[in-house]
């Protein structure tokens, strides 16, 4: 059920065309169904939040890991609009 869920989450991650970070809140019935609530695009973000609490016990992230990875991304993310944009000026 865990890997359903969590294929579930992507796939609703990468239809809204998210990136960086958000959280997919998921119910599961007691028949097994899976239903999506919604997509939280700013999630808690303390110490003790879901969203840290969560990458730490699912692959070892601690939380300034977790920060350094989401500062990398959002460089990465910029750097990539900026190359767009040069090479669109260029272009034109």
């Amino acid at each position: 059920m865990a890997n359903k869920v969590k294929e579930i989450a992507v796939k609703v991650f990468k239809v809204l065309n998210c990136y960086g970070l958000a959280r997919v809140d998921i119910f599961v019935t007691d028949d097994n169904d899976v239903l999506v609530n919604e997509i939280n695009t700013m999630p808690g973000f303390t110490p003790l939040s879901m969203t840290p609490v969560l990458w730490e016990a699912t692959n070892g992230t601690t939380y300034a890991e977790l920060i350094e990875w989401l500062i990398n991304l959002a460089f990465e993310r910029y750097q990539q609009k900026k190359a767009i944009l040069y090479t669109r000026s260029v272009e034109e």
